[in-house]
């Protein structure tokens, strides 16, 4: 028999094909399985417009077997089949997809709204290739009488022949390459590796996928021996959960697909279950996980859901569906509205993903706000383990989505707990100008602030900041309902009053020639030295004039490549109430310089930096003592 040319294409297109258009190897169950299924849907839906057509249950399976001994692996199904004609058509020509057609042919009659054709390119059979040297096709179409072979080696043709075959299917055998050195072939013979792909891939097929399973079960009839059973198992779930109504299933069923699915523990914080009809067309089953993954914060942390096409796995994670502030989210997505690119492994960038993420996107911060609202406690252990990322969020962009995520972030305040801004805000008084916050490594250090200390005593709330984003995130954020943010470690927050000020103002005029002497002593480390009335009944502090504060200067300066020039301008605060004041007034010049430095490094502590000289800190304190 003459060996026959695949049609309208060269041996470089079908080279390309075997190698370059899928990723994975194992890519070829899936689209082998997916063929199947397509067939097996064209022959349910000619059962619907033709009584003499008995699609039974068993005609809708879809069945695997391996042979080691031979090295086969067979896909078979009893789907309406192929004549040598559709052979020679969809096997013989590449690129060319039977499943899309019959679609397109059938549109508009009853019942095609239920086949859901996987198949749109034609060329994942062509995947068989990549794992085979040679594969056979045994087909019989519904109603005829013959059935045909179709053989091919790959790039050298194929031969197509008539054969014997009982009932209407089609049957595809593959011959499995020998192992390389860089390639284990053998995997794709054992069952629990075909286990694996079908329950990764085309689990949700909905027509049953078979094998033949052998177990070791323990013999009834002589206690401890074990005997071989050889049963017919079921390897695929066929209806996924998120297609199901909700009020079909119990939380526990969300809760054990959520920890089988993405290997946790323990249940999720939340279960987010959503269908989306209109410009886009969609399930999305997601879960906000109660602790993060090991790896979140590390360079190897991929985000990500599950993307599925008519419930076959195209992406594992497709990162494109989630904002990187929600990368925390697990879950997945099903439609059957994308454009696939022709290998189904990648997305192609169009405006139907950015429909379905935008509204995932707003979804996901429905279901969180309405979290905030009727479940406080957990939603604020959700925020003790993924706060961050909504303030990575605000900053993230150039503040572009600041708006939408200004509500969901919380911060500790002096109040007690975790307050919202919106919370905050319900609280000020009428006269407060701004919402008041610090920076520090633990609340409890900034509770101990000085500048803290004189704001509680005013009446007025300070949010604590500890994470390194909260000042940058702020910072993007501005204002919030008409306030402004201010950092009471900064000496343009003053709350006092007129008189006050103008005290305070001839004091420090007072003291001119003292203060600059002691800015003299510091040198460029400081850029003033004043007094101030707004320690509370602290003697000294740092604080910060300009943009940098001093927190932001310290997170600067551990970030990789960091500008040396970027630094807080520090102003050395003294308070002009503490005894202190009265001591500096009336020291020799001296004392002045001993009592400048050791006030000056008490303030760097105080603010959590190190100083110079320690030993020489120490020294010149029991030198003064």
């Amino acid at each position: 028999m003459r060996k026959k040319q695949f049609k309208a294409e060269s041996k470089k297109l079908l080279d390309m094909m075997i190698n370059s258009i899928y990723t994975h190897k194992e890519i070829f169950l899936r689209e082998l399985i997916s063929n199947a299924s397509d067939a097996t849907d064209k022959l349910y839906f000619k059962s619907l417009t033709d009584s003499s057509i008995n699609a039974s249950a068993d005609d809708l399976k879809i069945r695997i077997d391996l042979d080691k001994e031979k090295r086969t692996i067979t896909i078979s199904d009893k789907g309406i089949g192929m004549t040598a004609d559709e052979l020679e058509k969809n096997l013989g020509t590449i690129a060319r997809s039977d499943s899309l057609d019959f679609k397109k042919e059938n549109e508009g009659s009853e019942g095609i709204d239920d086949v859901e054709v996987i198949g749109q390119f034609g060329v994942g059979f062509y995947s068989a290739f990549m794992v085979s040297d040679k594969v056979e096709v045994v087909s019989k179409a519904l109603g005829s009488d013959e059935a045909n072979k179709w053989i091919s080696e790959g790039v050298d043709g194929y031969t197509v022949e008539p054969c014997e075959k009982e009932e209407t299917g089609t049957t595809v055998t593959l011959y499995i390459k020998e192992n390389t050195e860089n390639d284990n072939y053998d995997e794709f013979l054992e069952q629990y590796r075909i286990e694996e792909l079908v329950k990764k891939y085309s689990d949700y097929i909905r027509y049953p996928i078979v094998m033949e399973m052998t177990s070791q079960v323990p013999d009834k009839d002589n206690e401890g021996e074990y005997i071989t059973e050889i049963n017919d198992e079921i390897l695929n779930s066929r209806v996924p959960l998120w297609r199901k109504n909700k009020s079909e299933i119990k939380n526990e069923d969300y809760n054990n697909f959520y920890k089988q699915k993405f290997y946790d523990y323990t249940d999720p914080a939340l279960v987010i279950h959503t269908k989306t009809e209109g410009q886009a067309t969609f399930d999305a089953l997601m879960f906000i996980p109660k602790n993060a993954p090991m790896d979140f914060y590390s360079k190897d942390f991929e985000k990500g859901l599950q993307l599925y096409s008519n419930g076959v796995l195209i992406m594992d994670k497709c990162p494109d569906l989630l904002p990187d502030y929600f990368s925390f989210v697990r879950g997945l997505v099903d439609s059957a509205d994308l454009t696939l690119n022709i290998s189904r492994e990648v997305l192609q960038h169009d405006h139907q993903l950015k429909i379905i993420a935008k509204a995932i996107e707003k979804k996901i911060r429905t279901e969180l706000s309405k979290m905030l609202k009727k479940d406080r406690e957990g939603y604020e252990a959700f925020y003790n383990t993924f706060g961050i990322q909504l303030k990575w969020g605000i900053y993230a962009d150039y503040g572009m989505n600041k708006d939408s995520l200004k509500d969901l972030i919380m911060f500790k305040s002096s109040n007690g707990g975790y307050t919202t801004l919106k919370e905050y805000r319900e609280r000020m008084a009428d006269s407060q100008e701004s919402i008041y916050y610090a920076s520090g490594d633990s609340e409890e250090k900034i509770a101990l602030l000085p500048q803290c200390e004189a704001i509680k005593e005013k009446g007025y709330e300070v949010l604590y900041f500890t994470d390194d984003v909260d000042e940058f995130a702020i910072q993007m954020l501005m204002e919030y309902d008409g306030k402004h943010f201010a950092n009471i470690l900064k000496d343009d927050v003053d709350l006092s009053t007129d008189d006050e000020k103008k005290e305070l103002e001839a004091k420090n005029e007072n003291a001119r020639e003292m203060l600059e002497k002691m800015k003299g002593f510091i040198g460029d480390e400081v850029t003033a030295v004043r007094f101030t009335n707004k320690l509370g009944s602290h003697a000294v502090s740092l604080s910060a004039e300009g943009f940098v504060s001093l927190e932001m200067a310290k997170v600067l300066s551990q970030m990789p490549g960091a500008d040396e020039n970027v630094k807080a301008q520090l102003v050395l605060e003294i308070n002009s109430e503490h005894s202190i004041a009265e001591k500096l007034l009336n020291a020799d010049d001296e004392k002045l310089e001993k009592y400048t430095k050791i006030l000056y490094n008490q303030a760097r502590l105080i603010a959590g930096l190190s100083i110079n000289n320690p030993t020489e800190f120490s020294d010149t304190i029991c030198e003064m003592m």
